[in-house]
């Protein structure tokens, strides 16, 4: 068991790494060349600056029972059908149950945005340390269950 960040300009990833480390769990951050990281605990792989090269290169490394942290529905989709575990940078897991849902909801707003009507809507409120601690809860209670799942 891995956790696989997808980690372009994701806001959790020492709290993703200071978690593993008290779990003694690997992880591995994938960025672009846009996005250089460096990390004393994670793997960090950098992919090419391709349209969508890191969601391929983390799917190609995506086993069962990994966990991946994305905020990327499509990518969420994929690792559910590889058996893995996936969360959002906002805590909520991603499951057989709502991934259609999320799926749905992400093809309708990205149908109002092409049909030319101007909405102007705020971006997502500044992250707070709510933000964080709910998130860092939320995997903590991932990790456990992950680690229950691989040792039954």
């Amino acid at each position: 068991m891995r956790i696989l960040v997808d980690a372009d300009a994701c806001p959790v990833t020492r709290i993703v790494e200071r978690t593993a480390a008290q779990y003694q769990i690997p992880v591995v951050l994938l960025c672009d060349t846009n996005h250089v990281l460096q990390s004393d605990y994670s793997e960090v792989r950098v992919i090419g600056a391709g349209a969508d090269a890191v969601d391929f290169a983390l799917l190609g490394i995506c086993q069962a029972g990994d966990i991946v942290v994305t905020q990327d529905y499509g990518v969420a989709a994929m690792i559910l059908g590889k058996r893995a575990y996936g969360i959002h940078q906002s805590g909520k897991w991603y499951t057989d149950d709502n991934i259609d849902q999320m799926l749905m909801e992400r093809h309708l707003a990205k149908k109002e945005r092409r049909s030319g009507k101007k909405k102007h809507t705020k971006g997502p409120a500044k992250r707070t340390q709510e933000d964080d601690e709910r998130f860092e809860k939320s995997l903590i209670r991932l990790l456990d269950k992950a680690v229950d799942s691989a040792e039954n």
